[in-house]
């Protein structure tokens, strides 16, 4: 009788009904695409005017002072990108339903001596070429060099945070942003094309080389200032970049590519450092 209970439909516990289960969101594979990128661009610069606003606020004595110290405007630049940062952490998954890491590639790799040398290699390479080049002996981002007490804190920022931002911008936004763009420009004109490009998240080589075109070009643009717009040494960093975009795309992280971009600036800080005297002589440089 119990066997009979147990196969009667009518009358068997498996017999209820599950409840649905609503599916699960799609992940989007075509991500960070450029509409991502500008989102990330208006997270920063709320951010700094965040940032900003808590300087002024705390130095409402002198406002114009206060906008045209260095040292205090490195430290809302620091904050401000911490700030962006964090904020995209909690933004953007909701968006990519991954983790903020997973969806920029981070990707970690256990490369550390590898990509160490290549980044210290590169800046010294770049140092070498820029004497060879005729660049000004002086140019506009010595002068935050000669602001006092701020060597230090220039070197942690350049070392740390810089990179790191940089890097999320440009290799870990940009990078694929443009990329996901060339792509779908180049896609036949059909249904089946554009699903399959859908559901693949992987780059033709005419992407990537436009990309990292267009990327290091962005990249050496905002650094040109501080080099007073001295062309060689820009399009030097336009090289540098370039190979930065080779080492993400490559290895297929923007951790490998941070890490030998800080390594890099560290090579400049590292040199001026032994030609100053410990930064005691900064009129050396």
């Amino acid at each position: 009788m119990e066997d009979l209970a147990a196969s009667n439909p009518a009358e068997s516990p498996a017999s209820t009904p599950a409840p649905e289960v609503a599916a699960a969101p799609p992940r989007p594979r075509r991500i960070p695409n450029l509409l991502h990128l500008l989102l990330f661009l208006v997270i920063t610069f709320f951010a700094f005017v965040f940032c900003e606003g808590i300087l002024l606020g705390l130095h409402t004595h002198d406002l114009f002072e206060t906008m045209q110290n260095q040292r205090l405007q490195l430290f809302v630049n620091i904050g401000a990108w911490i700030v962006a940062l964090g904020a995209s952490a909690l933004v953007f998954p909701l968006l990519w339903h991954r983790s903020f890491a997973s969806g920029v590639s981070w990707n970690f790799r256990r490369k550390h001596l590898v990509l160490i040398a290549a980044g210290l290699a590169l800046g010294f390479i770049f140092q070498g070429a820029s004497s060879l080049l005729p660049v000004p002996k002086s140019m506009p981002i010595e002068q935050i060099f000669n602001t006092p007490g701020i060597i230090w804190t220039l070197v942690l920022f350049g070392t740390l945070i810089a990179p790191v931002f940089e890097e999320m911008l440009f290799r870990g936004f940009m990078l694929p942003g443009i990329a996901i763009a060339v792509d779908y420009l180049r896609l036949p004109k059909s249904v089946e094309a554009l699903d399959a490009w859908r559901v693949s998240d992987c780059f033709s080589m005419p992407a990537l080389i436009t990309s990292s075109l267009i990327t290091s070009v962005c990249f050496a643009s905002i650094h040109a200032p501080q080099l007073g717009f001295s062309w060689p040494a820009v399009s030097l960093l336009v090289c540098v970049s370039l190979v930065l975009c080779f080492i993400r795309i490559r290895q297929r992280s923007v951790a490998a590519s941070t890490i030998v971009h800080a390594c890099y600036n560290f090579s400049v800080f590292l040199t001026l450092f032994a030609t100053t005297g410990g930064f005691r002589h900064m009129d050396r440089m």
